[in-house]
């Protein structure tokens, strides 16, 4: 056993993280090629979206197992692995011929791609001494959290430029250069003797499978008003509760109960929950905002939205060396409250502005992020025994997935919901009683060449614009008050020594 060098260790990190990044653009890369997947493969418009849904279904339920697979088999082994398995199943992805095999391809995909996110979080901590656990997480962080934002840009540019097949044949040269690298660069690491609780996963694959199915599913069926989402609400609800009474009682659970007596950790899981939530429910509703409302192309929709990941890449390079002398915890709250003013900037949003607006909360918003999730993911592990550290990265990922999914889900259904009531209450202000209106007859010169009717329609499309964009704005005021909220979370942080401490010791082959 002994130590890696600092070049080592750098190759490790360029390794890892663009393994890190082809998997984390696959969550958002995918989305807008849709409407040229449905034609191609013949699917129907309410079928199409289980390309998506499959993917995120499969990998939220393998997630948790990366852990008990990565001490049993091997962290190296089970990384290269799925590496391997993740670029295979992308080209299937590229050539698949029916919904049907692309659906089966897709999920063999979020089976094969879902430990390579925790796994390199574990393997960045297990190489870096304490001191450097910022920086590691930095580095981290910013393929997290960048890679979703590009993911949209990069896959329209490829499916307007080339084919939406090389959404997925794109992974082929990346998967590539990150196996060599990890191949010839990862480090052996001890392996610990689990027996697997098999009671204990399947339980919480049920209550995450059926809970992610739910949120997905749940806009196309319409929610509780559908049986089968009172069933997936059921069956989630069942699996979590046998889940945590189980691994209570038994001697060797899943994921041991004793990870979350940590403060910090704990603590932790409820920050990245409200990160998810923030981080992917904007991304959600930008494109359609800026597409629908002010007529972007995709390209541009892209460009505008890029401030946001620079934004992020700042604080998270700061962050990272500012931790060495200033409180992570006041760095959380500081990024919070930049994520909320930029929040509450998108309020003002109107449909007739420019992108300058658009443009500048992005680049706020980028910065609270970044200087969130930084010193959250380095102090979250801080106090946490490095025996729980493989199963707790892999929860760490899971929460953030979790609470990307429900964010998503809750800024769709409000808006929804608020459109219409929105659009009720300006139509009602429309009528040939309205002095406002009064000028509308029959005999103007207006009426004479384009017909009432038309006059009419285009009054209901520019009503339909603005409660669009008033609803809009009602779901960045959600999302402000729950990044508002999360900040006393911070007083349950604790201070983390990062003076000292080492990494364990790997070998190298």
């Amino acid at each position: 056993m002994g130590e890696i060098t600092d070049r080592q260790r750098t190759l490790i990190t360029l390794s890892v993280m663009l393994a890190t990044i082809m998997q984390v653009l696959d969550t958002t890369i995918a989305n807008v090629a849709l409407p040229s997947m449905r034609a191609d493969l013949g699917a129907a418009s309410d079928t199409i979206n289980w390309v998506l849904t499959s993917y995120i279904v499969a990998a939220a339920i393998v997630t948790p197992l990366s852990g008990w697979l990565s001490e049993t088999f091997g962290r190296r082994e089970v990384f290269l692995i799925s590496i391997a398995g993740f670029v295979m199943t992308s080209m299937a992805c590229g050539l698949a011929w029916s919904l049907e095999s692309m659906v089966m391809f897709r999920v063999l995909q979020g089976v094969f791609g879902a430990a390579i996110v925790p796994l390199s979080q574990t393997f960045l901590l297990d190489i870096n001494p304490r001191e450097k656990h910022g920086s590691a997480m930095a580095m981290w962080g910013a393929g997290i959290m960048v890679g979703p934002i590009i993911g949209p840009t990069l896959g329209g540019y490829l499916t307007e430029t080339l084919n939406w097949r090389y959404v997925f044949f794109i992974n082929l040269p990346i998967g590539i250069i990150a196996f060599l690298g990890c191949y010839s660069f990862l480090p052996n690491m001890l392996r610990r003797v689990r027996q697997f609780d098999f009671v204990g996963f399947a339980m919480l694959a049920l209550g995450v499978g059926c809970l992610q199915l739910m949120l997905d599913r749940g806009a196309e069926v319409d929610w509780f008003a559908s049986t089968e989402i009172w069933i997936e609400a059921g069956l989630s609800a069942t699996g979590f509760w046998i889940f945590v009474t189980w691994i209570i009682g038994t001697k060797e659970p899943f994921l041991d109960p004793r990870m979350f007596i940590d403060r910090n950790f704990a603590t932790g899981l409820v920050f990245i929950f409200v990160v998810g939530i923030i981080l992917l429910s904007s991304l959600a509703l930008l494109p359609p905002m800026l597409s629908t409302i002010y007529g972007y192309p995709t390209i541009t929709t892209g460009m505008v939205m890029a401030p946001r990941g620079v934004g992020t890449m700042i604080t998270m390079i700061l962050a990272g060396k500012l931790m060495q002398f200033i409180d992570p915890r006041k760095l959380v709250v500081t990024g919070l409250m930049f994520t909320a003013a930029s929040l509450w900037m998108m309020t003002w949003f109107t449909p007739q502005m420019d992108a300058t607006l658009i443009v500048s909360s992005g680049f706020i918003q980028g910065l609270g992020l970044g200087m969130v999730f930084v010193p959250l993911s380095t102090v979250a592990f801080a106090t946490l025994s490095p025996e729980f550290r493989g199963d707790a990265t892999s929860l760490f990922s899971l929460v953030r997935n979790i609470g990307s999914s429900i964010g998503i889900s809750f800024v769709t259904v409000l808006l929804t919901h608020n459109v219409r009531i929105n659009h009720l209450e300006l139509a009602s202000t429309l009528s040939a009683d309205n002095p406002n209106l009064s000028t509308i007859s029959t005999q103007g010169s207006a009426l004479a060449k384009y017909g009432e009717t038309a006059i009419w329609q285009t009054l209901d499309n520019l009503m339909t614009i603005q409660a669009l964009m008033i609803s809009y704005i009602d779901d960045f005021k959600a999302m402000m008050w729950i990044t508002l909220g999360a900040i006393p979370l911070a007083l349950l942080l604790r201070k983390p020594d990062v003076g000292g401490g080492s990494a364990p010791a790997v070998h190298m082959d």
